[in-house]
């Protein structure tokens, strides 16, 4: 798992006119609950039409849920901004 299958995923679910993935995970390295895989953080900047009307929290949400199999098998946290 790394930035491009995130982004993959993503891309594919919600068809999105804004996507931007960034790998944060040098930023946590430190960090005693870091699996230190260097694919364990990530930021995500994203728009599309399928979150309109749906709340931040419904929105994201919805990203968990596509990342499911990430979250259990290494993705540690990500940096969710749903745009309007």
């Amino acid at each position: 798992m790394d930035e491009s299958s995130i982004y993959k995923k993503l891309n594919e679910s919600f068809k999105p006119s804004i996507l931007e993935i960034e790998n944060e995970s040098h930023l946590h390295n430190n960090h005693p609950q870091s699996p230190k895989s260097g694919n364990s953080h990530f930021s995500i900047v994203i728009k599309s039409s399928l979150f309109n009307g749906l709340s931040r929290v419904e929105s994201q949400r919805k990203i968990y849920n596509v990342l499911e199999q990430e979250l259990k098998n290494g993705l540690h946290a990500l940096r969710i901004k749903v745009l309007d």
